[in-house]
């Protein structure tokens, strides 16, 4: 690993967080590209177009969780080209009971009841890499761009095959869950994805069978006060990445 994750991620690559119309209109420009247009996960009738006139259509997936939910893009340097995006989905304020979309596609057999709990609750969602930057064998049938063998990306030269963009994105993630006290994470992951982030220590739990959608997804639960400090002690550089060098996570008491 290399020891400065920060700078080779942001020699290539730049977290913006879409806190703005015209930043959260790129994210679901870009859900369409992934989703509809590169993967065919969801279907053109689904998403919103309208007519341009004299340029064809726009279009763009967008859903109902997005009124509740955060999003960070990943942006290339170089070209300024949206490379990855992601969104945390928050509880819903009305309701916590208002379900979310694991809790919906998912048979859990651990569902997060407490309302303690769902009240600082949150889902990892929409997480998808474009496949301008999926280069190495077994990525491109990846949203997020993680080849199945994991093990590719621990040759020695790993500056070159490390799955920045990836951690980028769960880096952003964590970002967002911080920043909305959000203490629990769902998440439904390609298995491929969650065995590469184990490697760096992120834990998620399993709290379900395995589920057929759009290939095989496995859902899990992860908390902050867990996962952080064994990322810390099993992989800094990638802590470092995750909390800016420890930024936001000062509170948080390192692992024995």
């Amino acid at each position: 690993m290399t020891p400065d994750l920060i700078a080779a991620f942001n020699e290539y690559f730049e977290l913006v967080h879409a806190d703005t119309d015209e930043l959260r209109r790129q994210v679901y420009l870009l859900r369409f590209q992934v989703y509809v247009l590169e993967t065919g996960f969801e279907k053109v009738e689904d998403c919103v177009c309208i007519d341009i006139a004299g340029n064809g259509r726009l279009c763009w997936e967008e859903d109902e969780f997005d009124v509740r939910s955060d999003h960070y893009l990943v942006r290339h340097r170089r070209t300024g080209v949206y490379a990855a995006t992601a969104r945390l989905i928050q509880p819903d304020s009305a309701s916590l009971a208002a379900p979310f979309p694991i809790e919906l596609h998912c048979s859990l057999d651990q569902p997060a009841s407490d309302p303690a709990i769902r009240a600082r609750l949150g889902e990892i969602s929409r997480f998808a890499v474009s496949k301008v930057f999926k280069r190495r064998i077994g990525e491109s049938g990846s949203l997020a761009g993680v080849a199945d063998n994991v093990d590719m990306y621990f040759e020695e030269n790993e500056r070159r095959v490390l799955p920045h963009i990836s951690l980028g994105l769960f880096a952003a993630v964590m970002r967002m869950a911080h920043e909305h006290g959000i203490t629990h994470c769902y998440a439904v992951m390609e298995p491929a994805l969650l065995r590469l982030l184990g490697r760096f220590g992120v834990i998620f739990n399993r709290i379900g069978p395995d589920v057929n959608h759009h290939g095989l997804r496995v859902p899990c639960l992860g908390t902050m006060d867990e996962a952080l400090p064994n990322i810390q002690r099993v992989c800094p550089p990638v802590w470092d990445l995750i909390t800016n060098r420890g930024e936001w996570a000062k509170d948080i008491p390192p692992q024995a």
